[in-house]
């Protein structure tokens, strides 16, 4: 009999260093997920199922499994789709003997220790924060109740505001025409929350690299290095003030909406609208660095969910570096070159799941799509697992391939919406291999996938006045060859007859735990939207309650 240890939970904080030598297992947690490390002394320990349910009794659910990562000697996972600020139990059970342990998401809630409250009207003058607030007691900057702060210092003063302190909140602020950056966050700060700011026509005017340009990334929200435990939510940033160029002069180089400079992780970033006009688009609207490494943007424990990005000329989501328990969810990406960049992930598990990738476009003059997902390794970085779940490509116009050209190891997919022309991943081979199943491609080529169970019909779908596309319940298709047909009292031969059958897609994917356990029907739907459940619901209104800030309001 498997013993049962029951422990009592260490939570890493997501804003103070991680710990050198946490317990073991040890738990980083969001406000609706919860990452998992647990080491053992084993080079090949088998499966490590996950079971939790919220403390004090219940159902006990089942989580995806555990993924062991034999470089480290450690399983890594999520549970995902929680509530904040609620304890739950979770059970691992695996080869070595069953561990319980509680442990708890973050609230959503802040408790305010200090308000500073900025002068109503227009500022020109760049605004520092220095002092900290602490995890009882956050810094929150604002405008005063009844009025409207707007930070415009024209194009002559570097930044709108500058933060060098820990544990602050920037609430409902209007900030235009930085010269470089809108917010800068300084090295090595931890807990800031950015909510319900406007930020526009920042940075300078750039160019592509290739004309010998240097001032590209020019941001709305800028992290220097080494910040940790970012909530940036419900922002409207848009309409930088310089442009990126597009692939006809090289790779792209120009501002971005959020940029992350290896971060130590433990961010969410929810919620936010993020466009431009084609003219002064984005070169990535959320990207970072070192791609290539064990850091990266955002680097770890961190969620990507709920926003709409639009008007990129290179990736509108760039998670690239260790991706370790890092999700991405819920995002409508719009009007971009590459969607989701997730080169490389060195350490895993990456989670994407339930996104929509609209239209997709190399340049100005060149419709030709990109990729949905862009992937590759380099030298010891790589090798991460990558989850790929239930997301929707829609076409006309959207992206030509679902996995860039590079190498694609070590990567699942499941229950996705493949709607393009070109192949489903590269022709190189994959190691670790990779497994692709279960999902709708629409394609010619596999490359180096394999999908005994896809679907190769095009799909259909129903558009509400959302952004929604749930599927059709039926689809037209041809039937080949010739058709006798009844008409009245005569038969008659109809050649390559047009007939319709029921869609396919529906209920046509399998059961993962902890993401479709609520499907509907026999079996969960293939693409981002389960019908008859609730629809998904983007961009900064999405929590279901609108609440207008001072900029909107004054």
């Amino acid at each position: 009999m498997k013993r049962t240890l029951v422990l009592a939970m260490t939570i890493v904080s997501v804003g103070s260093s991680f710990a050198a030598t946490p317990e073991n297992p040890y738990t980083v947690n969001t406000f609706e997920c919860i990452g998992i490390y647990y080491r053992v002394d084993s080079a090949d320990p088998g499966d490590c199922k996950v079971n939790y349910r919220a403390s004090g009794g219940g159902q006990w659910k089942a989580a995806l499994d555990l993924w062991f990562d034999q470089r480290d000697s450690e399983y890594r996972g999520s549970i995902v789709g929680l509530t904040p600020d609620t304890e739950y139990e979770v059970e691992l059970v695996c080869g070595q003997g069953n561990v319980r342990f509680k442990t708890r998401t973050r609230s959503e809630q802040f408790k305010i220790g200090k308000t500073t409250y900025l002068d109503a009207g227009v500022t020109a003058t760049t605004v520092r924060i220095t002092e900290s607030g602490n995890e009882d007691g956050w810094h929150l900057v604002t405008s005063a109740p009844g009025s409207k702060t707007t930070i415009d210092p024209e194009n002559t003063l570097d930044y709108n505001i500058v933060v060098e302190a820990s544990f602050v909140i920037i609430r409902g602020l209007e900030l235009k025409n930085a010269a470089i950056h809108g917010i800068l966050i300084e090295r090595g700060v931890h807990d800031v929350v950015i909510e319900d700011c406007d930020i526009t026509f920042w940075g300078r005017i750039g160019g592509p690299r290739t004309f010998g340009n240097t001032g590209g990334s020019d941001s709305a929200i800028c992290a220097k290095e080494g910040t940790a435990g970012l909530v940036i939510q419900r922002n409207l940033i848009h309409d930088p003030r310089g442009a990126s160029n597009d692939w006809d002069t090289g790779h792209p180089s120009g501002p971005q909406a959020i940029t992350l400079h290896n971060s130590r992780g433990g961010n969410i970033i929810r919620y936010n609208d993020i466009f431009s006009t084609e003219d002064h688009g984005f070169n990535d609207a959320f990207g970072g660095s070192s791609n290539f490494s064990d850091r990266g943007s955002p680097n770890r424990d961190s969620d990507i969910y709920g926003n709409i990005i639009s008007n990129v000329w290179d990736d509108a989501i760039e998670s690239e570096g260790a991706n370790m328990n890092v999700r991405i969810w819920g995002n409508y990406l719009h009007h971009t070159f590459q969607h989701i960049a997730v080169a490389c992930t060195s350490k895993g598990p990456l989670y994407i799941f339930r996104n929509v990738f609209g239209l997709s476009r190399r340049t100005h003059r060149d419709p030709l799509g990109g990729s949905m997902i862009k992937v590759g390794e380099r030298d010891q970085y790589g090798g991460g697992r990558r989850y790929v779940f239930h997301n929707t490509a829609l076409q006309p116009k959207g992206a030509f391939r679902v996995f860039s050209g590079h190498t694609c190891p070590n990567t699942i997919t499941r229950n996705n919406i493949f709607d393009c022309p070109g192949p489903l991943t590269g022709s190189r081979p994959a190691d670790p291999p990779s497994d692709f199943d279960y999902d709708v491609f629409t394609g010619l080529s596999m490359g180096q996938g394999h999908e005994r169970h896809g679907i190769r019909r095009d799909p259909a779908f129903v558009r509400s006045h959302g952004l929604e596309f749930y599927l059709a319940p039926t689809i037209s298709t041809v039937k080949w060859g010739k058709t006798p047909t009844q008409r009245g009292e005569r038969t008659v031969v109809i050649t390559d007859k047009v007939i319709t059958i029921p869609n396919p897609a529906i209920d046509a994917g399998v059961l993962i735990p902890g993401f479709n356990d609520d499907y509907k029907g026999k079996a969960p739907d293939m693409g981002a939207f389960e019908r008859r459940n609730p629809p998904i619901r983007f961009g900064r209104h999405a929590q279901g309650r609108i609440v207008l800030a001072p900029w909107e309001e004054f």
